[in-house]
């Protein structure tokens, strides 16, 4: 089944006015101030959908609200049912100083096709289209590397890998010199470090690294409809994790996750940029008017692209 493509315009107004809302936050040095404000936006907007939403991907669990917690219900209950998948603001501490990267991030699928996992780390690593079985998160990264310059018809030194800039994540950056491979070292914003290989003129290469199982999810959806290669393991490390997998009837906790068992079927996913990014710009607020910029995918309709929009500040 296709969801009506009524829904991308819907889906694009949500992150749009959650990251005009986030906006006059900026720079304020308040970043739950500026999280709190997409939060409220995003939830006051898909409140005025026809569909039966349910949040499987959030920021949190009821007794952590007001933020869009896991298993809240939204939408105007008329209408398909729907898997809801939200960062409201990803880059909470690029929005707070006014750095580049901030972002409103949602996506929607048919009910049961979004991976529902609990909030925790996932060890994630993403390609553009490649063929099947050549980037493996259980190969060695020289083993990747090697493989991804072959089909790519590139040396190893001009290829460009995008990792999060953690203590974490010190073996692969340290791995990665040695291999002579480029580093894009990213602070924050895991689901922009994976969008960047979902097009050559970002040139980044593989994004890979330990970061938010949620922002893995949303990039994933993005990157589905890219053709993009995207493997996540979820980080099962303490019994409370391990307690709330099960209660989701997960029961491989080692499990590799390929990118067709996280999102399937058709779904919709909208980024708007609320500080400016290699991907797109920022909000501009003119007047009584906002300039936005929104990467859109609804994979049924093969639709992939950066929608520009000037809309009344109402």
């Amino acid at each position: 089944m296709a969801i009506d493509k009524k829904y991308v315009d819907q889906i694009l107004k949500v992150s749009e006015k959650a990251a005009l809302a986030s906006s006059y936050l900026v720079g304020k040095k308040d970043k739950i101030a500026a999280d709190q404000a997409a939060v409220n936006s995003m939830r006051y907007e898909l409140n005025k959908i026809n569909m039966n939403g349910e949040v499987v991907i959030g920021e949190g669990s009821l007794d952590e609200a007001p933020m869009l917690y896991t298993g809240e219900k939204l939408g105007n209950k008329n209408g398909p049912y729907f898997d809801i998948a939200v960062d409201p603001l990803e880059g909470t501490n690029f929005a707070a100083n006014n750095l580049p990267g901030a972002i409103s991030v949602i996506a929607i699928a048919e009910k049961g096709n979004l991976f529902n996992a609990p909030e925790t780390y996932m060890d994630k690593i993403a390609t553009g289209p490649i063929e099947k079985g050549l980037v493996d998160l259980d190969f060695t990264l020289k083993k990747n590397v090697s493989n991804l310059a072959d089909f790519l018809n590139k040396d190893v030194s001009s290829l460009i890998a995008c990792v999060m800039d953690r203590p974490r994540h010190k073996k692969i950056i340290d791995e990665l010199k040695d291999l002579n491979v480029k580093i894009k070292l990213i602070t924050d914003g895991d689901v922009l470090g994976a969008l960047y290989v979902s097009n050559p003129k970002y040139n980044v290469d593989i994004f890979l690294g330990t970061g938010g199982g949620p922002e893995g999810v949303l990039a994933a959806t993005a990157l589905d409809a890219f053709d993009c290669h995207f493997q996540g393991r979820f980080i099962f490390d303490n019994d409370k994790v391990i307690n709330e997998a099960k209660e989701m009837g997960i029961i491989d906790l080692d499990k590799k996750y390929e990118l067709n068992e996280i999102i399937k079927g058709d779904s919709i996913f909208c980024a708007t940029g609320i500080t400016s990014s290699e991907v797109f710009n920022g909000i501009e607020i003119i007047g009584d008017n906002y300039k936005s910029e929104t990467l859109v995918t609804h994979k049924s309709s093969d639709f992939k692209n950066i929608i520009k929009r000037t809309n009344l500040i109402k």
